[in-house]
């Protein structure tokens, strides 16, 4: 056995924590499942953020959104952070990243360009000719859109191409495109079209070329879904049925002891603009009555029901792909030197709570992450384990598994032990960042064992949740008499972890 494995990192865009089949009757995963068989579950993972940018960019740097910079949507990683891929390449590894990126904005500006920008985003004779580093990866095939979004391009578009696929305008949203914009639900793409299609086969191709060359891999393949809006394409669009699945809504009167954005989003037409102050949308501030995505449209009962329908068909049907890649890699005889993990990077919400999709609202849904962590012979198969995890500590783990120096840059914090089942905790905690404005929209939220606290910059009110004894986050304790001194306690962890999480750019080396 190989003594500096390949890592392959599997990823999915905002997947709710209990979607897999293993754990979820209502759902089928099997590949998903067969990793739950073959490695060690987490089910106490945190993301960072609870949106894109922010979290993948701790993902590749090992630090927070608050310390690497890319600190919302809208915002990049700038280019001079220090990422896991540089350490690997300059132990010898080979690099890669196919699928969805999103480290960059979809808009340039001469201070901070980017190449997820329009009209370089659509430039297809670039992205053909496309080799330079990105952030760490020595080869990297990308796309843009979520389903049928007009982002499509780069990387994906020329392969649609490849494929013969002349007509693919047809599949995506004006102005790239000339898809109606009110089909929902089935996603007339072939399925022998779809970027899970592409996805599969391109990280295929990368590991069966690393595999003859002899050289040891640090590949991540990043799947789009099941990001909104919902859509797949046939057979996975009915494959569930939706009056035979448990649809979550909102409990009454549950965000009365919450900040007032929670109850605003049960309003029929609440007003934000005091949260508004850059001028960019602010994700999740809105009537949750109606779709995030696409033209304003009022959820009815009907799809309430059906879009978690589409939403486990989109998980099912991704889990197909994920299986292509493991199968992969065990014709090429790499799964026993391989540390392969999935999670996603960050949460969904479905209705629980009566919210959709995502915002400053830090209930478990939304934080709580999907992880699984397979390495054949080494970290313990069929296992759960409840130790806290980050995707902070993604980067410096990998490391550790490779016998790799980790940067002082990092501050995750190295999960090899507890992945290795010879230990039980790495971390006694989490921390969840969101700062969706300067000064406006600025959470975090601190989780520990039993408890969870989320603090509002420059606000008087917060969360507090015993997860113990109230695991479906419906009674808010902030404002409770007897649970005063308990807030007290829990501010004063927040503030150690936040003293904790600083970087140390170098060790001391002297007495002065």
């Amino acid at each position: 056995m190989s003594r500096q494995p390949n890592i392959l990192l599997i990823t999915s865009d905002q997947q709710h924590w209990n979607t897999i089949g293993a754990f979820h009757p209502e759902i089928s995963t099997p590949n998903l499942d067969r990793l739950v068989r073959q490695g060690t579950t987490f089910d106490r993972a945190y993301c960072p953020n609870p949106t894109c940018t922010p979290s993948r960019a701790s993902m590749i740097t090992g630090m927070y959104p608050s310390q690497h910079g890319a600190w919302t949507l809208g915002t990049k990683l700038l280019e001079d952070r220090h990422t896991v891929g540089e350490d690997f390449k300059q132990a010898g590894y080979r690099t890669a990243l196919v699928g969805k990126a999103h480290f960059q904005p979809l808009k340039s500006t001469p201070e901070y360009p980017s190449l997820e920008a329009y009209p370089t985003l659509q430039d297809l004779e670039y992205w053909k000719n496309f080799n330079a580093p990105f952030y760490g990866f020595d080869h990297v095939e990308l796309a843009r859109n979520h389903t049928n979004e007009s982002h499509v391009g780069q990387h994906y578009a020329l392969w649609l191409e490849e494929q013969g696929c002349a007509h693919w305008r047809d599949y995506f949203l004006p102005p790239t495109g000339t898809m109606d914009p009110s089909v929902t639900y089935k996603w007339p793409i072939p399925e022998k079209y779809h970027y899970n299609t592409w996805i599969a086969e391109r990280t295929n191709a990368v590991m069966e070329t690393y595999q003859k060359e002899g050289e040891p891999f640090f590949l991540w393949a990043s799947f789009f879904d099941p990001h909104p809006e919902y859509l797949v394409p046939e057979p996975w669009d009915t494959m569930y049925d939706p009056d035979k699945l448990t649809i979550p809504a909102l409990v009454p009167g549950e965000h009365d002891r919450n900040p007032p954005h929670f109850g605003l989003t049960q309003e029929e037409d609440p007003d934000f603009t005091h949260l508004m102050e850059t001028g960019f949308g602010i994700h999740g501030y809105r009537s949750h009555h109606y779709y995030e995505y696409g033209e304003k449209k009022r959820l009815t009962e009907y799809d309430k029901k059906k879009l978690v329908a589409v939403y486990y068909g989109m998980i099912s049907m991704m889990d197909k792909y994920i299986g292509k890649i493991l199968d992969k890699l065990d014709e090429l005889g790499l799964t026993e030197d391989t540390l392969v993990v999935f999670t996603t990077d960050h949460g969904h919400f479905f209705g629980q709570h009566g919210l959709q999709a995502k915002g400053g609202f830090h209930y478990e849904d939304l934080i709580k992450l999907p992880f699984i962590v397979r390495y054949p012979g080494r970290v313990p198969a069929d296992r759960r384990s409840h130790s806290i995890q980050s995707l902070v500590d993604l980067a410096p783990t990998f490391l550790s598994f490779c016998n790799l120096p980790i940067p002082t840059s990092m501050t995750g914090i190295d999960q090899k032990e507890v992945w290795l089942g010879t230990k039980e905790h790495a971390r006694q905690h989490a921390i969840c960042e969101f700062r969706h404005e300067p000064t406006t929209i600025h959470q975090k939220t601190y989780v520990d064992e039993r408890y969870k606290i989320t603090v509002y910059y420059n606000q008087t009110y917060g969360e507090i949740f015993d997860l113990k004894e109230d695991p479906g986050e419906l009674r808010n304790l902030w404002h409770e008499p007897g649970y005063q001194m308990l807030k007290l306690e829990l501010l004063l962890k927040y503030a150690w972890a936040e003293m904790g999480k600083e970087p140390l750019p170098m060790p001391r080396i002297h007495h002065a």
